[in-house]
């Protein structure tokens, strides 16, 4: 999936030609947008201090969503296994998916593991650096909610969709120096979801399926944004969806669903499969594959380092 820089669609790869499926974010067009002439056009943003704007911006890009519920998404794109989240940029191994398992830096906007976060940071001469500093472009670390922010504000600036996801975090939770704001987390993660951050996408269904900062609940609604989640590569939506469909007695769907959640580290999904395993709506085998997959997994995100950040603090912890 990528996000077409015109009608900022997200979009699979039959969706654009050879030619703009491989050019930049900011310059690629999708088929219906390059046949319609339809110019590149810069994203909506976010005026923190107006209102009208944040609810002129979810009621746009929420119609732009609405669209997309009508599409039948194929069961083909659906059940894809999406590729793998990127390495660790430090020490190259694949990064968990557990939420505490990696860190964002607003200095630099790259995602590290947990080890690489705990370990010391070493200078050209050996030495360990004294004070706190981002282990990859040794920038010192923020010691007060402002300085944290007004670095996230840069980043959400430069249209980073990780910054603006976790800023919409923020507003949704009252974090760090941030006014409790519902209608503002919505439009962010809207936002961060049209630059392609799938676990934006799972917010937004998060707060249809149960009606959240005062949504209205619609099912339909966030099945679709769960869809493009999964699709996107988010285990919780990937998970959420195996639910749905077990409510709903498709075992067989549940289980594909669970499977792709399983390999991509979600052990609540391998919980779900036992418990189908029990009550005889899946195989033992269904049971087996899932826990070897699930060691896959985990053999490839443990590291003496990781494991020794775990042990340490709770917020180091990369794996169930």
């Amino acid at each position: 999936m990528k996000v077409c820089a015109a009608c900022h669609e997200d979009l699979p790869k039959n969706g654009y030609s050879k030619k703009q499926w491989k050019l930049d974010e900011c310059q690629r067009r999708c088929k219906q947008c390059t046949a319609n002439n339809r110019e590149v056009q810069p994203a909506p943003k976010l005026d923190n201090d107006n209102e009208t704007n944040t609810t002129e911006i979810i009621k746009a890009l929420d119609s732009m969503y609405l669209e997309g519920v009508e599409k039948k998404i194929s069961d083909e794109e659906l059940f894809k296994q999406p590729p793998p989240k990127e390495d660790c940029p430090i020490c190259f191994l694949r990064l968990p998916t557990l939420h505490t398992g990696y860190k964002y830096k607003t200095c630099c906007g790259k995602v590290i593991c947990c080890g690489c976060a705990f370990s010391p940071v070493y200078d050209n001469q050996g030495n360990v650096v004294a004070k706190k500093v981002c282990p990859f472009c040794r920038v010192p670390t923020p010691y007060t909610d402002e300085e944290g922010n007004e670095r996230l504000k840069k980043r959400v600036d430069a249209d980073d969709a990780m910054a603006i996801h976790n800023q919409g975090c923020y507003y949704r939770d009252g974090w760090y120096g941030c006014p409790q704001d519902h209608k503002k987390a919505l439009a962010l993660y809207h936002l961060a979801a049209e630059l392609g951050n799938a676990t934006a996408h799972c917010n937004i269904g998060s707060i249809y399926h149960y009606g959240r900062g005062g949504v209205e609940v619609d099912r339909k609604k966030a099945r679709h944004y769960f869809e493009l989640a999964a699709i996107g590569g988010d285990e919780t939506a990937r998970h959420n969806l195996g639910c749905m469909e077990a409510s709903a007695g498709n075992w067989e769907q549940a289980l594909k669903h669970f499977m792709i959640a399983i390999r991509d580290g979600h052990a609540s999904s391998l919980d779900r499969i036992k418990e189908l395993y029990s009550k005889g709506n899946a195989t033992k085998e269904d049971y087996t594959k899932a826990l070897q997959a699930y060691q896959t997994y985990l053999s490839e995100i443990k590291s003496p380092q990781r494991d020794k950040a775990a042990a340490v603090a709770e917020d180091y912890r990369y794996y169930v």
